[in-house]
């Protein structure tokens, strides 16, 4: 898998070279080993043994319905009153951070209406803190540690 800006972490993989799948600790179980994948399982480790991030507050793959349509956020950060405080939006490392990536997060966020916005591809990481006052959204130099937050 490809070098990521994010520390390495004991990762557990099992299944054949057709069929990888990495252990997701916040899902308790397997998934498919993707790009993708690697950066959230690197990124949501780094934010619980880093950042100092609640595993119990952080969850991955979590469905929105929208209408008849289902989205899925790829990890959500809870506050301690379990409402939704932070999404985050995973890309592999060879795709770019761009407005459209932007841009989808915030549909997920015209449903949430969280207080911060975070994208990865695990080598850029981007965050933004919400202003919903001032009608504005206000990038962050840095991924903030959870006593930030």
């Amino acid at each position: 898998m490809n070098e990521l800006n994010l520390p390495a972490y004991d990762v557990k993989v099992r299944g054949t070279r057709e069929k990888p799948e990495i252990f997701d600790f916040l899902r308790k179980r397997y998934v498919a080993l993707t790009p993708e994948e690697w950066v959230r399982q690197h990124f949501t480790h780094w934010l619980v043994e880093c950042k100092g991030y609640p595993k119990g507050l952080l969850g991955n793959e979590i469905a929105l319905k929208c209408g008849e349509k289902t989205l899925r956020c790829d990890s959500i950060l809870y506050n301690k009153m379990a409402l939704p405080q932070m999404i985050i939006e995973y890309k592999a490392p060879a795709v770019s951070l761009t407005q459209r990536v932007f841009d989808q997060i915030s549909a997920y966020n015209f449903l949430l209406h969280v207080d911060y916005l975070m994208m990865s591809n695990g080598v850029q990481h981007i965050c933004c803190r919400m202003d919903y006052e001032h009608r504005r959204y206000d990038f962050l130099q840095e991924v903030p540690d959870y006593s930030q937050l």
